[in-house]
């Protein structure tokens, strides 16, 4: 029973290391001879008893004076330890990247390069990379309420409060810029996005904006929001940008129906007022130009048998100064004959058969009262 607790070292309960002669009195025995408390020093040798084993040296299980660090360490254990090291390192500084990625490469903290789709090399802890999705599809909703400086309302150039809900689809074109020029991407994104969208919608009427620009405004709006992130630096791409809602505001909707209603009213009667100037411009024009053609064509005709009367005039003249008696005789059988023409008028002359003209063989029509009672 003396092997348990005699001796100055306390008992037999120590580790693997065993009990150590010349040490006096710093390993006695604690707590009245009962079980011992493990020491430090004792803790740190068993420690390295391990590691030695572990690293191919020869273990002290016998805890002689020898079972410290004399035995050290074995050129197989150093060179599997610089192995794995040298593994280790390698596996930090070898990296994949895929071909939707890009990396950027970091020399102590700096922008050093942008690596491509594959296998890299950064050499740990020198230089440091960061992968980066560059063509995955990002979106930045605009106008959805999800925050109370996300509302949507925007004033139209005519004074017209109209409720705005939009997208923003945008990836990543530079990365070094994307991570060194941006401290919240998606949130200068969507500030861009409704700083410029407020911007359009001011220089626009609000029926355009509700009805038929809203294509046009999209091209806008990516135009602008392109310029801004640009004049930034911030490495992003605007691919495009989704209209989705252009309506006035819900507390408003039913009265601005009803303006809505009157305005196309309006419309529709101006396009029929339009219309009916039109017409009646153009039926004018026709008469005025029909008019100014018949006085021309009068004004034509009267010149013309003004000079023709004037020629024939002057022709008759000539003849009755050449022949008077001749030319008398003529002109009064043309007038005559001009005067009498038309008229159912038989003259007799130089009849005999006494006076009255009882000489004159009466005649009965019979022929004419024939064709008059046909007529009728």
């Amino acid at each position: 029973m003396s092997g348990n607790n005699g001796g100055p070292w306390g008992g037999g309960n120590r580790g693997s290391g065993g009990n150590r002669g010349g040490d006096g009195g710093n390993n006695g025995p604690r707590g009245g001879g009962g079980q011992q408390v493990p020491e430090i020093e004792e803790i740190v040798k068993k420690g390295q008893e391990q590691l030695r084993v572990l690293m191919g040296g020869r273990g002290g299980g016998n805890g002689g004076p020898g079972g410290g660090m004399g035995g050290g360490f074995s050129k197989r254990g150093v060179l599997l330890g610089l192995v794995a090291l040298v593994v280790a390192w390698a596996f930090a500084s070898f990296y994949t990247v895929r071909p939707e990625e890009r990396s950027v490469e970091l020399l102590f903290g700096q922008y050093y390069s942008t690596g491509n789709p594959g296998l890299n090399f950064a050499p740990w802890p020198v230089v440091s990379a960061e992968v980066v999705q560059v063509t995955t599809e990002r979106v930045t909703e605009v106008g959805t309420g999800r925050s109370v400086l996300d509302s949507g309302l925007m004033l139209t150039r005519d004074e017209a409060v109209v409720d705005i809900e939009f997208q923003v689809v945008w990836n990543i074109a530079d990365p070094a810029r994307f991570l060194f020029n941006l401290a919240d991407p998606r949130e200068t994104v969507r500030a861009t996005s409704e700083s410029a969208m407020r911007d359009i919608i001011a220089r626009s009427e609000l029926s355009p904006v509700l009805n038929r620009d809203r294509g046009a405004i999209a091209a806008d709006l990516q135009a602008n929001v392109q310029d801004l992130l640009d004049s930034y630096d911030s490495g992003i791409a605007v691919i495009r940008v989704n209209f989705d809602k252009a309506d006035p505001p819900e507390q408003v909707i039913s009265a601005f129906r009803d303006v809505q209603t009157a305005r196309q009213e309006r419309d529709r009667l101006e396009r029929e007022a339009d219309a009916y100037a039109n017409r009646v411009l153009a039926e004018a024009r026709g008469q005025a130009a029909q008019l100014r053609e018949e006085a021309e064509g009068y004004r034509a005709q009267v010149i013309n048998t003004a000079q023709g009367e004037a020629s024939r005039f002057v022709s008759v003249y000539t003849e009755y100064v050449n022949a008077p008696e001749v030319t008398r005789k003529r002109m009064y059988l043309e007038t005559m004959e001009q005067v009498l023409g038309s008229m159912n008028l038989t003259i007799l002359d130089n009849v005999t058969g006494g006076e009255g003209g009882t000489g004159v063989l009466p005649y009965l029509p019979l022929n004419e009262l024939g064709r008059q009672r046909s007529a009728n």
